[in-house]
Protein backbone atom coordinates (compact mmCIF):
# COMPACT_ATOMS: atom_id res chain seq x y z
CA UNK A 1 0.00 0.00 0.00
CA UNK A 2 3.03 2.33 0.21
CA UNK A 3 2.72 3.49 -3.41
CA UNK A 4 -1.00 4.15 -3.01
CA UNK A 5 -0.31 6.36 0.00
CA UNK A 6 2.34 8.31 -1.92
CA UNK A 7 -0.04 8.80 -4.84
CA UNK A 8 -2.64 10.11 -2.42
CA UNK A 9 -0.01 12.56 -1.16
CA UNK A 10 1.09 13.95 -4.53
CA UNK A 11 -0.64 16.72 -6.42
CA UNK A 12 0.13 18.87 -9.44
CA UNK A 13 2.05 21.69 -7.81
CA UNK A 14 1.10 25.18 -9.04
CA UNK A 15 4.01 27.18 -7.58
CA UNK A 16 7.61 26.39 -6.67
CA UNK A 17 10.29 28.00 -4.53
CA UNK A 18 12.92 29.19 -7.05
CA UNK A 19 15.69 29.08 -4.46
CA UNK A 20 15.12 25.42 -3.55
CA UNK A 21 16.77 22.63 -5.54
CA UNK A 22 16.12 18.90 -5.82
CA UNK A 23 19.24 16.78 -5.37
CA UNK A 24 20.90 15.10 -8.35
CA UNK A 25 20.44 11.76 -6.61
CA UNK A 26 16.67 12.18 -6.60
CA UNK A 27 16.56 13.47 -10.18
CA UNK A 28 18.61 10.45 -11.27
CA UNK A 29 16.12 8.09 -9.61
CA UNK A 30 13.19 9.78 -11.32
CA UNK A 31 14.93 9.52 -14.69
CA UNK A 32 15.79 5.87 -14.02
CA UNK A 33 12.12 5.10 -13.35
CA UNK A 34 11.30 6.60 -16.74
CA UNK A 35 14.09 4.63 -18.42
CA UNK A 36 12.77 1.37 -17.00
CA UNK A 37 9.24 2.00 -18.30
CA UNK A 38 7.74 -0.69 -20.53
CA UNK A 39 7.28 0.25 -24.19
CA UNK A 40 5.76 -1.36 -27.24
CA UNK A 41 8.15 -4.00 -28.60
CA UNK A 42 10.80 -2.64 -26.23
CA UNK A 43 11.71 0.12 -28.70
CA UNK A 44 11.84 2.97 -26.17
CA UNK A 45 10.96 5.45 -28.95
CA UNK A 46 11.51 8.56 -26.85
CA UNK A 47 14.16 10.31 -24.84
CA UNK A 48 14.19 12.22 -21.55
CA UNK A 49 15.86 15.63 -21.32
CA UNK A 50 16.60 17.29 -17.98
CA UNK A 51 16.98 21.06 -17.83
CA UNK A 52 18.33 22.81 -14.73
CA UNK A 53 19.97 25.82 -16.39
CA UNK A 54 17.99 28.94 -15.51
CA UNK A 55 18.56 30.76 -18.80
CA UNK A 56 17.19 27.76 -20.67
CA UNK A 57 14.20 27.48 -18.34
CA UNK A 58 13.40 31.14 -18.99
CA UNK A 59 13.47 30.57 -22.75
CA UNK A 60 11.39 27.39 -22.53
CA UNK A 61 8.74 29.20 -20.47
CA UNK A 62 7.69 31.38 -23.42
CA UNK A 63 4.16 30.38 -24.34
CA UNK A 64 3.63 28.20 -21.24
CA UNK A 65 0.27 28.37 -19.47
CA UNK A 66 2.06 28.78 -16.14
CA UNK A 67 5.43 30.31 -17.03
CA UNK A 68 6.30 31.15 -13.42
CA UNK A 69 5.93 27.51 -12.47
CA UNK A 70 8.27 26.48 -15.27
CA UNK A 71 10.86 29.12 -14.43
CA UNK A 72 10.78 28.47 -10.67
CA UNK A 73 10.89 24.67 -10.73
CA UNK A 74 14.21 23.12 -9.78
CA UNK A 75 14.27 21.03 -12.94
CA UNK A 76 12.21 20.57 -16.08
CA UNK A 77 12.04 17.03 -17.41
CA UNK A 78 11.07 16.87 -21.08
CA UNK A 79 9.64 13.73 -22.65
CA UNK A 80 10.42 13.86 -26.37
CA UNK A 81 9.40 11.13 -28.80
CA UNK A 82 10.88 9.96 -32.08
CA UNK A 83 9.46 12.00 -34.95
CA UNK A 84 8.94 8.74 -36.83
CA UNK A 85 10.02 5.10 -37.02
CA UNK A 86 12.84 4.13 -39.37
CA UNK A 87 14.42 0.80 -40.24
CA UNK A 88 17.71 2.10 -38.82
CA UNK A 89 16.18 3.00 -35.48
CA UNK A 90 14.44 -0.35 -35.11
CA UNK A 91 17.60 -2.24 -36.07
CA UNK A 92 19.73 -0.17 -33.69
CA UNK A 93 17.49 -1.05 -30.74
CA UNK A 94 17.44 -4.75 -31.55
CA UNK A 95 21.18 -4.91 -32.31
CA UNK A 96 21.81 -3.40 -28.87
CA UNK A 97 19.35 -5.85 -27.28
CA UNK A 98 20.93 -8.92 -28.84
CA UNK A 99 24.43 -7.68 -27.97
CA UNK A 100 23.41 -7.21 -24.33
CA UNK A 101 21.90 -10.70 -24.24
CA UNK A 102 24.89 -12.33 -25.95
CA UNK A 103 22.72 -13.34 -28.87
CA UNK A 104 23.64 -13.13 -32.57
CA UNK A 105 22.51 -9.99 -34.34
CA UNK A 106 19.47 -10.72 -36.47
CA UNK A 107 18.12 -13.19 -33.91
CA UNK A 108 14.81 -11.29 -33.96
CA UNK A 109 14.92 -10.49 -37.67
CA UNK A 110 11.49 -11.89 -38.49
CA UNK A 111 10.00 -9.78 -35.70
CA UNK A 112 11.77 -6.57 -36.69
CA UNK A 113 10.71 -7.17 -40.30
CA UNK A 114 7.12 -7.34 -39.04
CA UNK A 115 7.54 -4.07 -37.12
CA UNK A 116 8.94 -2.37 -40.20
CA UNK A 117 6.05 -3.63 -42.32
CA UNK A 118 3.62 -2.06 -39.83
CA UNK A 119 5.29 1.28 -39.05
CA UNK A 120 7.31 2.28 -42.10
CA UNK A 121 4.36 2.56 -44.53
CA UNK A 122 2.61 4.92 -42.10
CA UNK A 123 2.95 8.68 -42.28
CA UNK A 124 5.20 10.60 -39.90
CA UNK A 125 2.26 11.97 -37.89
CA UNK A 126 0.80 8.51 -37.39
CA UNK A 127 4.22 7.25 -36.27
CA UNK A 128 4.61 10.18 -33.88
CA UNK A 129 1.18 9.59 -32.36
CA UNK A 130 2.36 6.09 -31.42
CA UNK A 131 5.79 7.07 -30.11
CA UNK A 132 4.24 9.91 -28.10
CA UNK A 133 1.81 7.51 -26.40
CA UNK A 134 4.73 5.35 -25.33
CA UNK A 135 6.36 8.32 -23.60
CA UNK A 136 3.33 8.81 -21.37
CA UNK A 137 4.00 5.46 -19.71
CA UNK A 138 7.41 6.78 -18.68
CA UNK A 139 5.89 10.05 -17.48
CA UNK A 140 3.53 8.12 -15.22
CA UNK A 141 6.34 6.10 -13.68
CA UNK A 142 8.46 9.23 -13.21
CA UNK A 143 5.58 10.90 -11.36
CA UNK A 144 5.16 7.81 -9.18
CA UNK A 145 8.88 7.74 -8.38
CA UNK A 146 8.83 11.43 -7.48
CA UNK A 147 5.91 10.76 -5.14
CA UNK A 148 7.76 7.86 -3.53
CA UNK A 149 10.68 10.22 -2.92
CA UNK A 150 8.29 12.92 -1.65
CA UNK A 151 9.50 15.24 -4.39
CA UNK A 152 6.96 17.83 -5.55
CA UNK A 153 6.10 17.62 -9.23
CA UNK A 154 3.72 18.72 -11.96
CA UNK A 155 2.83 16.86 -15.18
CA UNK A 156 2.48 19.42 -17.96
CA UNK A 157 0.94 19.67 -21.41
CA UNK A 158 0.32 23.42 -21.23
CA UNK A 159 3.39 24.65 -23.12
CA UNK A 160 4.41 25.66 -26.62
CA UNK A 161 5.86 22.60 -28.34
CA UNK A 162 7.44 24.68 -31.09
CA UNK A 163 9.34 26.72 -28.51
CA UNK A 164 10.61 23.63 -26.69
CA UNK A 165 11.64 21.94 -29.92
CA UNK A 166 13.41 25.06 -31.23
CA UNK A 167 15.24 26.05 -28.03
CA UNK A 168 16.52 22.50 -27.47
CA UNK A 169 17.05 21.83 -31.20
CA UNK A 170 15.17 18.55 -30.86
CA UNK A 171 14.70 18.18 -34.61
CA UNK A 172 18.44 17.60 -34.93
CA UNK A 173 17.95 14.47 -32.83
CA UNK A 174 14.82 13.32 -34.65
CA UNK A 175 12.67 14.16 -31.62
CA UNK A 176 9.55 16.18 -30.87
CA UNK A 177 8.42 17.28 -27.42
CA UNK A 178 5.37 15.54 -25.97
CA UNK A 179 5.01 16.41 -22.30
CA UNK A 180 6.91 18.01 -19.43
CA UNK A 181 7.35 17.32 -15.77
CA UNK A 182 8.28 20.07 -13.37
CA UNK A 183 10.22 18.97 -10.30
CA UNK A 184 11.04 21.14 -7.31
CA UNK A 185 10.00 22.30 -3.86
CA UNK A 186 6.45 23.61 -3.62
CA UNK A 187 5.84 27.16 -2.44
CA UNK A 188 3.06 26.69 0.14
CA UNK A 189 2.05 30.36 0.05
CA UNK A 190 1.34 30.34 -3.68
CA UNK A 191 0.56 26.68 -4.40
CA UNK A 192 -3.17 27.36 -4.20
CA UNK A 193 -4.29 23.79 -4.83
CA UNK A 194 -2.25 22.24 -2.00
CA UNK A 195 -4.79 22.84 0.81
CA UNK A 196 -7.65 21.43 -1.24
CA UNK A 197 -8.98 17.91 -0.90
CA UNK A 198 -7.67 15.48 -3.52
CA UNK A 199 -10.66 14.52 -5.65
CA UNK A 200 -11.02 11.55 -7.98
CA UNK A 201 -14.06 9.80 -9.42
CA UNK A 202 -15.34 7.15 -6.96
CA UNK A 203 -14.07 3.62 -7.59
CA UNK A 204 -17.59 2.31 -8.21
CA UNK A 205 -17.91 4.78 -11.10
CA UNK A 206 -14.30 4.58 -12.28
CA UNK A 207 -14.11 0.78 -12.43
CA UNK A 208 -16.10 -1.27 -14.94
CA UNK A 209 -15.86 -5.00 -14.29
CA UNK A 210 -16.86 -8.02 -16.36
CA UNK A 211 -16.91 -11.11 -14.15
Amino acid sequence: MALIEELKWRHAVKAYKPSEKVSKEKIDKIVEAARLAPTSSGLQPFRVIVVENQDLKNKLAEGALNPDCMRDASHIIIFAAWDRYTAERIDEVYDYTTDQRDLPRGRFGSYTDKLKSIYLPEGAEENFAHTARQSYIALGLALAQAAELRVDSTPVEGFDNATIDKVLDLGKHGLRSVSLMYVGVADPENDWIAPMKKVRIPTEEFLIEFK
